[in-house]
């Protein structure tokens, strides 16, 4: 079965076409600068690696450029649109409602849109992704694996906001948790892999470090505990978003400072984070910096690691210990300095690294912790994509 995933953005769309339950890509790849000029889609199948500058006016030609390349003479991998039979979506926000992976509807496209407040720069773009596929593939079934889903196992002393609770009651104003996806796909792995080898699975912290970035306590293969909340604003330092920050700040730039709500909102979401503190956001440049002696980026580093330290240490403490530590994500997978820096001096409660294995980079699960440590800190190389289209599979199935 040919699942085509879609990850649509105001201006992109990221995909890849999976063969399940044989779980191998056939092609993936980015249509970019969607409605500018001079977008590109870039098309990947097997040895074949395309970038192409084309006119994309709207995210409708996009998708149908994809199935051009898909269904090309000499370099597709189908024959026509017909081949598909699964489109599976992300959607960052489910609300209080949509708390599992659905096939598309009337009901469930509407719900989308009415949790736009609460995901205002993804869920319309989301949904604008799946009323264009279900154009373009009109025979095949439209499925939605949403970020906020793998949540909604959350107790209530964790979700719920510590202010008056008609806020929650009436207007849905709590946490719900993102990147679950990543999440749900990693810990699912980690557990697997801590499972072969006949050690404990139970309690399990991932730590997604990537532009954006959380972390989230797991149970039993449930979410018990997450960093972000109502929105992807809180938690760890991230690219360009702060994070934890005293609300008290927030009304010190509007009543004393001048700033309007909305710029205070950028300031924090846009100007923040890495970027607010160095001027860079990608974190190669700060470590690269850091290497040559910037004492900004420096301090900026142990910044980030030390606001993770401070999450594993509290998950560990909501967790009454902890089996395994997973890193993922682009930062998490690849920066050896910001593991060190969140794992030093952590030997009281049972974490230590093994220096050489954390600084060997690969692309498939490794232990970066000595063998006779009791807890496990593994490396997991994420897979979105490859977890939507299971959902989806499963769900029609």
């Amino acid at each position: 079965m040919n699942i085509l995933v879609i990850n649509s953005g105001s201006s992109s769309i990221k995909y890849q076409l999976i063969k399940m339950p044989e779980e191998t890509v056939a092609a993936s790849g980015l249509v970019e600068r969607i409605g500018l000029d001079k977008a590109l889609i870039h098309y990947n199948a097997g040895e074949t690696k395309l970038s192409k500058e084309v006119e994309i006016p709207d995210h409708e030609t996009g998708l149908k450029r994809i199935t051009t390349f898909l269904m090309d003479s000499e370099v597709g991998v189908i024959e026509d649109e017909n081949h598909i039979q699964i489109v599976g979506h992300r959607v960052v926000h489910g609300g209080k409602s949509l708390t599992k992976t659905v096939e598309v509807t009337a009901e469930v496209k509407e719900e989308i849109r009415n949790v736009f407040p609460l995901a205002p720069l993804h869920n319309p773009h989301n949904l604008r992704g799946i009323e264009v596929a279900e154009k373009v593939f009109a025979n095949a079934k439209q499925v939605v694996v949403f970020d906020t889903a793998f949540f909604h196992t959350m107790p209530q002393k964790a979700y719920q906001f510590a202010i008056p609770k008609k806020f929650m009651e009436e207007n849905a104003v709590r946490s719900y948790g993102f990147h679950g996806t990543s999440h749900k796909y990693v810990s699912e792995k980690a557990i697997e892999y801590l499972n072969e080898k006949g050690l404990p699975s139970e309690k399990i912290i991932t730590v997604h470090l990537g532009n954006g970035c959380s972390i989230t306590a797991i149970k039993d293969g449930i979410a018990i505990d997450h960093s972000l909340g109502m929105g992807p604003a809180n938690g760890l330092i991230m690219g360009t978003r702060a994070g934890d920050i005293d609300q008290s700040v927030i009304f010190y730039l509007i009543d004393k400072l001048g700033y309007t709500p909305q710029q205070v909102n950028d300031i924090l979401l846009k100007e923040s984070g890495m970027l607010g503190l160095t001027g860079y956001s990608d974190m190669r440049d700060i470590e690269e910096k850091s290497a040559e002696g910037d004492e900004t980026c420096r301090l900026a580093l142990y910044m980030n690691g030390y606001r993770i330290k401070k999450y594993i240490g509290s998950y560990i403490a909501a967790l009454n210990g902890v089996d395994g530590i997973v890193f993922t994500a682009g930062i998490g997978e690849n920066s050896s300095v910001i593991r060190k820096i969140a794992l030093e001096d952590m030997e009281y409660l049972g974490l230590h690294l093994d220096h050489r294995k954390n600084d060997v980079r690969g692309k498939t699960i490794r232990p970066i912790n000595p063998p006779e440590a009791k807890t496990k800190i593994l490396v997991v190389p994420t897979n979105e994509e490859l977890e939507i289209a299971k959902q989806s599979y499963a769900l029609v199935n």
